[in-house]
């Protein structure tokens, strides 16, 4: 059975749920950023249960059909931009269209209507938080860091980084005090990320 779960956007965020499935005795067959797959059928009050220890960590079960796919465009743009190596052998609306099976159309439409920015807005987002993260850590140049987060060049990096922040990459790996966002915040309309 496949449960959907609203802000678990880290690994950190999936260790905690793994745990807590772990507490109730429940056997998880995976656990992905925002979705568990679970063992057979669980009964109402077992998932209520489950429910309540979750938005203790902050989580909440969804059942909302729209909410569900929100928290899978999210998630996979999280994923692709945080936590994944590959190289992008193809742009990113194809790749949400092939990884959640979809019109990318349909779900462009759906995001910005029901968060209030558009999909490219949330991914631009989080490929500039990436890149402070990686700015910060000093391991890779600047020009390495466009090709990681896959930018056709520095220079269009260099706009984006500083249209959002108000400095340079290069600016902001010399300041002293660097402001960086959590994950579950970035692109939200409440608490944008700069």
């Amino acid at each position: 059975m496949k449960l959907y779960i609203k802000n678990m956007v880290s690994n950190s965020c999936k260790m905690a749920v793994e745990a807590e499935l772990s507490k109730l005795g429940l056997h998880a067959v995976s656990v992905n950023l925002g979705e568990i797959d679970v063992k057979g059928i669980m009964p109402p009050a077992e998932k209520q249960k489950l429910s309540k220890v979750l938005q203790r960590h902050g989580f909440e079960l969804m059942d909302d059909k729209k909410a569900i796919l929100m928290e899978k465009i999210k998630n996979t743009i999280i994923e692709m931009v945080h936590y994944s190596n590959k190289k992008m052998t193809l742009n990113f609306s194809d790749y949400l269209s092939r990884k959640l099976k979809l019109n990318y159309t349909y779900m462009a439409n759906l995001f910005s209507e029901s968060q209030g920015t558009t999909i490219e807005q949330f991914i631009i987002s989080h490929k500039i938080e990436r890149a402070k993260e990686l700015l910060l850590y000093k391991e890779l140049n600047i020009s390495e860091i466009a090709q990681k987060l896959h930018y056709c060049s520095v220079a269009h990096l260099s706009n984006q980084f500083k249209k959002l922040t108000g400095v340079s990459p290069s600016g902001f790996r010399k300041q002293t005090i660097r402001k960086r966002s959590p994950i579950e915040d970035i692109g939200n309309m409440h608490h944008p990320a700069a």
